[in-house]
């Protein structure tokens, strides 16, 4: 995957989402919309339609050894064009 791509996010809210043809990634903080549409269509070889994108914010996480912090993230909601689908998703 790109650089700008950094994981897909597979949740069961997703994965429902997906049957819609929108399908969801974490992605660099830095990157853009039309940026993020090059890296999907060049990894997956697919029609992105269109790309959404929120900022995550950060939380506050206890675990045994005491106090850490999440980072903010941004995520991409990137809908494809009608018939087109990404295999990495399918069957989960």
């Amino acid at each position: 995957m790109s650089s700008l791509i950094c994981r897909p996010l597979i949740t069961e809210k997703n994965t429902f989402q997906s049957a819609a043809g929108i399908y969801v990634f974490e992605v660099a903080r830095a990157a853009s919309k039309p940026e993020i549409k090059k890296a999907i269509e060049k990894s997956f070889g697919v029609k992105v339609s269109t790309v959404n994108t929120v900022t995550a914010r950060g939380r506050s996480k206890t675990n045994k050894y005491g106090k850490g912090r999440v980072p903010y993230y941004k995520k991409a909601f990137v809908k494809l064009r009608a018939g087109e689908k990404i295999a990495l998703f399918e069957g989960v």
